[in-house]
């Protein structure tokens, strides 16, 4: 387990001047302080190092709260604020997955390191560690502040363009000119409700994430930087909104067509049933068998009946056209 742990473990130092990634050979050689000239950013994949956890919280004299917090397997999105640290806890979407799977991330984030546990392997930070590496903008002269807002903004930007390349998917699908009540097309647009109650969840979740991070207190840990976060995930939100509105009206639409193509159909049934009604009634009288009936040896008689009969069709249509029923 320990080797595994420190195979899926790597940590970047950097500093205004200098830039240095290495990986581990020993849990003793990881550091986590605030003594040092250097910012860390130490990464993990995988969270079922438990007991590897707790021994490193341990050898680096962290806050002991954080042994409990390591004891759960599972966290709601949380920020804790603790001796000298903060610890953080949120869910993410997997969206390289078509599922839209998620993953639970840890971040345990003082002035001098920030730690990153990853549930699964991979994820959306790699033009961070190109720019760590290739000193671009000015991450290397802020600390872990500022490293975390740039993993945060990550994450809501993979969320926003994952969200338009499949809005614009879904419009070519969902195009109101090609609505059709069918189980196929009603399908699709509950898939798309479904898409955009995940994103929502996930979103929001993040949103109160860094609600509470901008709440926090912590010497040398600036939380100006998170304001932005919020108007963009607030923004993703409103988009997510609007779209699920457009949805509803769809499905309403569909519900619509189809009640109206009902309607018509039984409006079509109802007026068959008015004009075959009075024939039904003078075809059952005509068709009883007493021989008292006058009209039963009446040499004309059925053909009487049968201009009665077509009398009173052209006298029901004419009245249901006058009536704009059809």
């Amino acid at each position: 387990m320990e080797t595994e742990f420190l195979k899926n473990t790597s940590v970047i130092s950097y500093a205004k001047r200098s830039y240095v990634k290495n990986s581990f050979s020993d849990i003793s050689e990881i550091t986590l302080t605030n003594k040092t000239n250097t910012t860390e950013w130490i990464n993990t994949y995988g969270n079922q190092f438990g007991e590897i956890f707790k021994t490193v919280v341990i050898n680096n004299n962290l806050d002991d709260f954080l042994l409990k917090l390591f004891t759960d397997k599972e966290h709601s999105n949380k920020v804790i604020l603790l001796n000298d640290l903060v610890f953080i806890s949120t869910r993410v979407l997997k969206t390289d997955d078509a599922t839209l799977d998620s993953e639970q991330m840890l971040f345990i984030v003082s002035s001098g390191f920030l730690w990153s546990i990853q549930e699964k392997e991979g994820d959306y930070f790699n033009w961070i560690r190109e720019r760590l590496e290739a000193n671009k903008g000015i991450v290397r002269r802020k600390k872990t502040d500022y490293l975390l807002f740039l993993i945060l903004e990550s994450i809501v930007d993979n969320y926003q363009d994952t969200y338009h390349k499949n809005a614009e998917l879904s419009s070519d699908q969902l195009n109101s000119s090609n609505i059709k009540p069918t189980p196929e097309f009603t399908s699709l647009v509950e898939k798309r409700k479904q898409e955009l109650f995940n994103f929502k969840k996930a979103t929001l979740g993040l949103r109160d994430t860094i609600i509470k991070l901008e709440k926090i207190e912590l010497s040398n840990f600036e939380v100006k930087y998170f304001s932005e976060l919020k108007e963009q995930a607030n923004n993703l939100i409103s988009n997510i909104d609007f779209e699920l509105q457009e949805l509803e009206s769809k499905i309403n639409l569909i519900f619509s067509i189809q009640g109206h193509r009902l309607n018509e159909v039984m409006k079509t049934l109802t007026i068959l049933s008015v004009i075959f009604i009075p024939l039904t009634f003078l075809a059952g009288i005509y068709g009883m068998n007493f021989e008292n009936i006058p009209e039963l040896k009446f040499k004309y008689g059925y053909f009487i009946l049968i201009g009665i009969m077509l009398l009173v069709t052209l006298v029901s249509v004419w009245y249901f056209k006058r009536k704009k029923w059809f």
